[in-house]
């Protein structure tokens, strides 16, 4: 039975909140899609949907009919987890899945908090900032699929919602739980049906979560789950834990890399890997076809499988992503690639790789759906928010990053963990 049930919206996601969850005491799994069956035994089960981009309805029938499964497997809080960039467009999916589920619960309120200061995300007055520079100024207002145009999450929210938002600013969050935990409820009695936290550090996630003990529905970044597992163990309902891991079985054979992100964090990626590991780097512009893409990858990757990674990427500039999309229109884009990428995946398996990292949520989606992959075990992490996970029936370790996660050196990093640390 399931402490803590979780929804993510898309597959890099629910890892990075799963590894969180590791972190601090909690046994997890992720499970690929909305469960049709007995979910697996953990004090967190959560939820791998590819909602983010969905079409609305969809979006929302999928979230509601992984809610459900929670609910009837024992989940005794419900949290739904989007990104720490609050990847959204005017109409969606945040607010419409959120509403669903306050409606589901009978809650009437819940927080959202995007932030997770470990990889500069942080939430000041309302504002969501990304390192230094307000969202809309970081690079995701050129985003393919979500192009975050407006800091102001408030408005952001406002706009996919018709319930009110409001804030709870720095100054309360400052103050501790309590002062959370009242400025939570003066807000949900004025009638606001959500509450834009305020956090630049970690101690204002673990309080937010505090505060938050007693409430049915929690959203937001993986962040304001740091406080979480306390407050089952402050209940007597989660023992005390030694090492946080799970030891995942030792990690042997071909490995590869696979991108498909068009972030600034990910092309900095590629950049660092083209020096220094072999990389292939595929121009869909030039060659809009999925087939001849992965013919293009297998050819080029004859030979050069082995201990030490390949990196295969897919990711452009916003400029040629802006060419792609106006000669194929923004969905048939994304789902070339994610098509194209996913077959690669396929395929390289099938030669050998046993050791997978995987870059963009997308991308991440596509080829573990290609790969038949139905739960992963949740291991080490390898950069903020970032874990090793290990497919049993398949036998692959995949590492499945969000676009804007890791270090420079993150494609080769993975790859240099001990053997005992996995």
């Amino acid at each position: 039975m399931p402490l803590l049930g979780c929804i993510a919206d898309d597959f890099t996601g629910a890892t990075d909140l799963a590894n969180t969850l590791v972190k601090g005491g909690m046994s997890a799994v992720q499970v690929i899609g909305a469960p049709t069956g007995p979910l697996p035994e953990a004090d967190a089960v959560i939820v791998a949907l590819k909602s983010r981009t969905a079409p609305v309805r969809e979006a929302v029938a999928d979230s509601l009919a992984a809610c459900e499964a929670l609910l009837t497997a024992g989940a005794q809080q419900i949290f739904f987890k989007y990104c720490s960039t609050f990847d959204s467009t005017e109409t969606g999916n945040i607010g419409p899945v959120a509403d669903a589920l306050v409606k589901r619960l009978g809650c009437g309120f819940a927080l959202a908090n995007p932030a997770f200061p470990t990889n500069g995300r942080t939430v000041y007055q309302g504002h969501l900032f990304v390192g230094q520079a307000l969202l809309n100024e970081s690079g995701m207002e050129n985003h393919p699929l979500t192009p975050m145009k407006d800091a102001n999450l408030v408005r952001v929210l406002g706009r996919q919602t018709d319930g009110a938002v409001g804030l709870v600013p720095f100054a309360t969050v400052e103050q501790g739980a309590a002062a959370i935990r009242r400025a939570m409820t003066v807000l949900k009695e004025s009638g606001r049906r959500y509450a834009i936290v305020d956090a630049v550090t970690d101690a204002h996630l673990i309080a937010i979560g505090e505060a938050a003990a007693e409430h049915a529905l929690i959203t937001g970044g993986s962040g304001v789950a740091m406080g979480l597992p306390a407050n089952f163990r402050a209940k007597g309902k989660l023992p005390e834990r030694g090492a946080a891991a799970s030891a995942l079985p030792p990690m042997r054979g071909a490995a590869a890399v696979l991108a498909g992100s068009c972030s600034r964090a990910t092309l900095g990626q590629i950049g660092f890997a083209r020096d220094h590991a072999p990389t292939l780097e595929l121009d869909v512009l030039a060659t809009p076809d999925a087939a001849a893409l992965a013919a293009q990858a297998f050819a080029w990757a004859e030979g050069k499988l082995g201990d030490h990674p390949i990196v295969i990427a897919a990711s452009a500039s916003p400029e040629r992503v802006a060419a792609l999309q106006a000669r194929l229109g923004r969905d048939a884009a994304g789902a070339l690639v994610e098509y194209a990428l996913s077959t690669i995946a396929e395929g390289l398996v099938a030669r050998g790789v046993t050791r997978l990292v995987v870059a963009g949520g997308e991308t991440s989606g596509a080829v573990v759906s290609r790969l038949g992959v139905r739960a992963l075990r949740i291991g080490p992490e390898i950069d903020p928010g970032v874990p090793w996970t290990y497919a049993e029936p398949v036998g692959l370790h995949l590492a499945l990053k969000s676009g804007n996660f890791g270090a420079r050196d993150f494609f080769l990093k993975a790859f240099e963990m001990p053997e005992s640390a996995a």
